[in-house]
């Protein structure tokens, strides 16, 4: 039966596909419009549902990074009303031609952004994702199979049902946007065998979530990967700035995957910058680790293990490393880095812009923090994800990130000889 229920919801989502791909620019806008008139209006009983899940989550003993992602307050509802907002205000990429070949033959040959068509999202946790997702691929006229995590069931629930309301309000089919309403596992299973209705699957969760849905779908997968990112502070570097970029990074929302985990720093200023960094640091409730090195410096800080290098906290914990130079330091993010994010604080424009250069990461900056590694920083109004593959999409995806191409070809009569 849960089988039968997963193939109905997918084969109605392919179906809405096909309207949405022939929807206009201003009957998506209108109803994004009419989406977030509906949250705007319905904010109590999110925070209702909400709480709900807050209660059960508390009960089982969700970790407290978890609860985080899953609360829910007037300040966030606002920034997802923000989200949709920014999106319909956003150029729409669907039927953009971005290329043109004129044939000695006479053939005229365009490239045209098209939909991808049906979309499968598995997430947990965090409900802001129904709204960002569902924005962003009905903008770009993609219909979308959700299925949030147990968590956050009654949230999503509520927030589903206002999507379909509004659907109903613009006279749109309401298999645009389908949720997979159970929390048994064995969904998930069943949602990656619908090779025949889904298009694609873009999971958003712990890593382990992720390998799994990549080990066993059939649909292919844009994965959103987790997010073990650096901060390295150069020799050159103005360390009052950098100080404040670290601290940012670390701690500004430390259980998000953009939030910094390992700080870099070389050797020739590292007595002087890591007694005031650590200071701050521990300030904020931060556990330092760190390398023998940084040991010698901070003689208290706790020795961080081997494996830790390669670890996503996501909490309020850093590892230290002091490196000789940037050399050893772009070595060690492209080793253990995750390719998510990655900053270098620097005076020396020679050496930002190698590293923008060398580090293999989704999102490379130089003097600046981390966090803003984020669809709504970046302008593009919310994400799907941040992507940190390097077929299709990589970073955080948007509208143009959700759309494929085709070739559309003009002729005058033409026959190939």
């Amino acid at each position: 039966m849960l089988e039968v229920n997963i193939i109905k919801k997918a084969q109605s989502v392919k179906e809405a596909s096909g309207i949405l791909y022939n929807c206009t620019t201003a009957k998506k806008n209108s109803l994004l419009k009419v989406i977030n008139n509906r949250i705007r209006n319905e904010t109590s009983a999110i925070l209702k549902a909400n709480k709900k899940d807050l209660q059960n989550a508390r009960q089982i003993g969700l970790q407290t990074v978890l609860l985080d992602r899953l609360t829910l307050n007037e300040r966030r509802i606002k920034q997802m009303m923000d989200g949709v907002k920014d999106v319909v205000k956003l150029h729409d990429p669907v039927g953009r031609v971005i290329e043109k070949i004129k044939r000695p033959n006479g053939l005229l040959i365009e490239k045209m952004r098209v939909p991808l068509g049906a979309i499968g999202i598995i997430y947990e946790a965090r409900p802001n994702v129904t709204i960002d997702a569902s924005a962003l691929c009905l903008k770009s006229g993609n219909a979308v199979l959700l299925r949030g995590g147990s968590e956050a069931i009654h949230t999503n629930k509520k927030l589903v049902e206002i999507i379909k309301e509004a659907l109903r309000d613009v006279h749109l089919p309401a298999g645009c946007v389908e949720f997979i309403d159970t929390t048994d596992r064995k969904a998930v299973m069943a949602m990656l065998k619908q090779e025949k209705y889904l298009d694609v699957i873009i999971p958003r969760g712990s890593q382990k979530l992720i390998n799994f849905i990549q080990e066993n779908s059939v649909v292919p997968v844009i994965a959103h990967g987790e997010g073990n990112c650096h901060i390295y502070i150069d020799n050159s570097a103005d360390l009052l700035k950098a100080e404040k970029i670290v601290f940012n990074a670390k701690t500004q929302r430390p259980s998000v995957c953009n939030a910094a985990e390992k700080l870099l720093v070389h050797e020739r200023i590292a007595v002087k910058f890591l007694p005031c960094i650590v200071k701050r640091l521990r300030q904020a409730g931060v556990e330092v680790r760190g390398d023998k090195k940084t040991l010698s410096i901070i003689k208290d800080a706790v020795l961080a293990r081997d494996a830790e290098w390669y670890k996503e906290y996501l909490d309020l914990i850093i590892a230290v490393k002091v490196v000789k130079n940037m050399n050893e330091a772009i070595c060690h993010i492209n080793h253990y880095g995750s390719h998510h994010s990655d900053a270098i604080v620097t005076n020396n424009k020679a050496n930002g812009e190698r590293f923008l250069r060398e580090v293999d990461s989704a999102a490379v900056y130089v003097n600046a923090s981390t966090r803003f590694t984020d669809g709504y920083e970046f302008g593009l109004g919310a994400e799907i994800g941040i992507s940190t593959q390097k077929l299709h999409a990589r970073g955080p995806m948007g509208l143009v990130e959700l759309t494929s191409t085709k070739f559309i070809v003009h002729g005058k009569g033409q026959v190939r000889k």
